[in-house]
């Protein structure tokens, strides 16, 4: 019973990270903010313990590089005399995500006596199908809704949801980027199983696919991207991926698939809230179904009012310096005399425009640059799992057609994570039984 209520208080420490939320009782202290405080203590604490002040290498280019994004943010609003410090601050924004991932993992660890990629991946998939879950209820039950959002502070639920289905900091693109990640998760991991000694969960990654796919984009079209790209992979994989080994596992799994759909048919045509949600969530599937042509329309006013290109070879070198509206009344320019947008400058919100307008190509090219350093930091300490962290670059990469959310939250608890604590996927060793702890605490 204490090491259930352990994986509880993990699971909860991991929601605060991966979905941080700020409590009227602490305004402008965000949960993300108080984990990053804690790892300062922890890595003192190790620091006293190892008498060692050696900084790893990959952490001084994954900061060199974020420096580089913050630099050039700041040359942008320099050169063009804006006020707009969206991204000026990103190195400190990283180092604030990595704190809050590092007090995850060393919790983790604690509660487990050992930490890995799988172990990582499992929690964030917990983490997603409870916010699901939540936002359903809440959508079902708005007392609970009324409670939650009472104690609530600062930007809430990340956002005005309109009407829409929303967990507790978990909303919108947002959460959908969020969500795509965790979905290409399960996928690999199911595709992986027997190499992961996890062929027991395969059911739940189903289950947790399930929920997170179709509540998912009921909080957020843009989970499609994650069920999209893990239809790929899986079709991809399909020469090595066996289901000899898990006939029983796979024979449940396609049962749970076929009630689902009976399931959500039935709710379609008796449940109101239900009907109306799902429309919302697979709009595109229906407008197919139902008139022959794709349409969805967040991408029909995405493609028909949001692409804007720069005009001036200044603005696609070094950019306008605007990333937020310069016209807003918290955080806008007041010596901006330039036309009014709605929502963001320019009136677009996909993500490689917005950039290419604050800081040019210069900008654009060390945000990728980056990610690509993220991604490969992840692929040289666990060449084993090279694949996934691709993947996960994919739903940054991609996403930005859609929005300016990029993903490093993601990719921090695995930066996180040491080679000595992660276990090897060449080793016969049941993952139940793993117990090596890390010589470096």
């Amino acid at each position: 019973m204490k090491h259930f209520l352990l994986i509880i208080f993990s699971i909860l420490i991991t929601d605060f990270y991966f979905f941080p939320i700020e409590f009227i009782f602490l305004p402008g202290i965000n949960t993300k903010m108080v984990l990053a405080g804690i790892s300062l203590i922890i890595l003192g604490f190790n620091l006293a313990r190892h008498r060692s002040g050696q900084i790893d290498k990959a952490f001084l280019w994954l900061s060199l590089s974020a420096l580089c994004v913050s630099f050039v943010s700041y040359i942008s609003i320099v050169v063009n005399n804006t006020p707009d410090h969206s991204f000026t601050g990103y190195i400190m924004s990283m180092w604030v995500w990595l704190g809050g991932a590092y007090t995850v993992i060393r919790t983790i660890k604690l509660v487990h006596g050992k930490v890995s990629i799988p172990i990582v991946c499992n929690y964030l998939i917990s983490v997603c199908v409870i916010q699901c879950v939540l936002a359903y209820i809440m959508n079902m039950y708005t007392p609970m809704f009324t409670a939650v959002s009472s104690v609530l502070g600062g930007e809430k639920f990340m956002g005005i949801t309109e009407g829409r289905l929303s967990g507790i900091g978990a909303a919108l693109d947002v959460a959908g980027l969020r969500f795509s990640a965790v979905l290409v998760m399960i996928a690999y991991l199911m595709v992986n199983i027997r190499k992961v000694h996890l062929e027991k969960y395969f059911i739940c990654y189903v289950v947790a696919f399930l929920i997170i796919g179709v509540i998912g984009n009921m909080i957020a079209r843009t989970t499609t991207m994650g069920i999209v790209l893990s239809i790929v992979y899986w079709l991809y994989s399909c020469k090595t991926f066996s289901i000899k080994q898990l006939n029983w596992q796979f024979m449940a799994s396609l049962a749970i698939v076929v009630v689902s759909i009976v399931g959500m048919i039935y709710l379609y045509n008796v449940d109101a809230t239900f009907h109306n949600n799902i429309r919302f969530g697979f709009e595109g599937f229906f407008s197919l179904f139902e008139h022959g042509k794709w349409y969805v329309s967040s991408n029909d006013i995405l493609l028909n009012h949001m692409i804007q290109f720069p005009e001036t070879f200044h603005t696609w070198i070094i950019g306008d310096g605007y990333c937020s509206n310069p016209l807003a009344e918290t955080g806008g320019d007041p010596y901006y005399t330039g036309p009014s947008y709605h929502g963001f400058y320019m009136g677009t919100d996909i993500g490689y425009i917005r950039f290419l307008f604050y800081f040019g190509i210069i900008g654009l090219a060390a945000f990728i640059l980056f990610f690509l350093v993220c991604g490969k930091i992840c692929m040289s300490k666990f060449s084993n799992f090279k694949m996934l962290f691709f993947l996960l670059l994919m739903v940054n990469f991609i996403g930005w057609f859609k929005v300016a959310t990029d993903i490093f939250l993601v990719f921090a608890p695995f930066l996180c994570v040491s080679k000595e604590d992660n276990y090897s996927l060449n080793s016969n060793v049941d993952i139940q039984a793993y117990s090596t702890v890390s010589k470096k605490g």
